[in-house]
């Protein structure tokens, strides 16, 4: 990195500890910054596994390069880089990481390898916080998804980390003709995918739920655990849109095709019957951990937990994930 400043005190001190064999200092300088980096991975790749293993692996670049930083950029920008572009390795070695036409027809395309974030893991530094909800909602995630990689992490380096031109150039080692070139195509796409919708990302946005999401949630949770079909579609707006991941063919996006979907596969009949339901947040999002208990299963277990985008007091999109065998989500296995 070529930028002209004076090195800070972390920058003073990393630089020390490269001199080091000793990884002690590396690794309490560095450390810091891991739940800021996972979530640049996430966003960069959807998957929170695949983000949790590039920011180790950014981590481990780190250290083999650590004697290549000379201070001339912040810390706190090399590891960026250097997370930046572990993603893009990932991405070009892997064939199944792009969004696929969806079965239905007009309804777009699915990201089957998404995966919901636990709020519990993001940056604790308010400044991080205030914009999170904005850029980690998992309909941003998506839709950043559609966007060719490198044009990817322009637009996250630019329009999400609020990065001038000339550092995303040196830090994707493009041209900054470039980077505007590509940021000004992938504010199009985004614009496509998320119609209606805001992308100033950087502004602050609240990220507490509202009481009324909360309402919308608790009264989910409730027709659940009562088996009430009738009170659960009162909930959804007609023109929901539904998926259930990873599983493929899932995608509905009419409340009343999502409602004969669950009907059809049993939901609420003998064996999908007995639910408890726990209160969460992922993505900075409402969210329901659902419990199954089968009739020869003494105890409720983790099944799935479904993330809601409510508005005015509706549930306008439902995504359902796989919810076992995930302790990362920091849910009770049992209950």
């Amino acid at each position: 990195m070529t930028d002209a400043r004076v090195p800070g005190d972390d920058e003073t001190a990393f630089i020390a500890a490269a001199r080091s064999t000793d990884a002690a200092p590396f690794v309490l300088l560095t450390e810091r910054y891991r739940r800021e980096l996972q979530v640049h991975c996430y966003r960069m790749l959807a998957n929170y596994e695949d983000a949790q293993d590039m920011t180790q692996e950014t981590f481990l670049r780190a250290w083999h390069k650590r004697a290549s930083f000379r201070g001339h950029a912040a810390l706190r920008t090399w590891l960026y880089r250097i997370a930046t572009n572990a993603c893009l390795d990932f991405l070009d070695k892997r064939d199944d990481r792009t969004p696929v036409p969806a079965d239905l027809p007009g309804a777009g395309s699915e990201v089957r390898y998404l995966q919901p974030y636990p709020d519990r893991m993001l940056p604790e530094d308010p400044q991080e916080s205030v914009v999170a909800r904005e850029t980690i909602e998992l309909a941003f995630i998506v839709a950043v998804q559609h966007l060719p990689p490198r044009q990817r992490a322009v637009f996250i380096v630019r329009d999400v980390l609020g990065w001038p031109a000339s550092k995303a150039a040196d830090a994707l080692e493009l041209t900054v003709a470039s980077v505007t070139s590509a940021l000004q195509r992938a504010r199009v796409t985004m614009r496509g995918q998320l119609p209606g919708r805001r992308l100033d990302w950087r502004s602050p946005a609240p990220h507490e739920l509202s009481d009324e999401e909360r309402g919308v949630v608790k009264a989910y949770m409730d027709a659940h655990e009562r088996n009430d079909l009738t009170g659960l579609t009162a909930l959804l707006r007609h023109d929901l849109r539904f998926a259930m991941l990873a599983e493929p063919t899932t995608l509905i996006v009419t409340a009343k095709d999502a409602v004969d979907g669950w009907v059809s596969g049993g939901l609420f009949q003998r064996g999908h019957d007995d639910w408890r339901c726990v209160a969460t947040t992922v993505n900075r999002m409402p969210a329901a951990a659902l419990y199954l208990r089968t009739p020869d299963d003494p105890e409720h277990r983790l099944f799935t937990i479904a993330v809601l985008r409510i508005v005015d007091g509706k549930i306008t999109e439902l995504t359902g994930f796989d919810a076992r065998d995930k302790p990362w989500l920091g849910l009770p296995a049992t209950l």
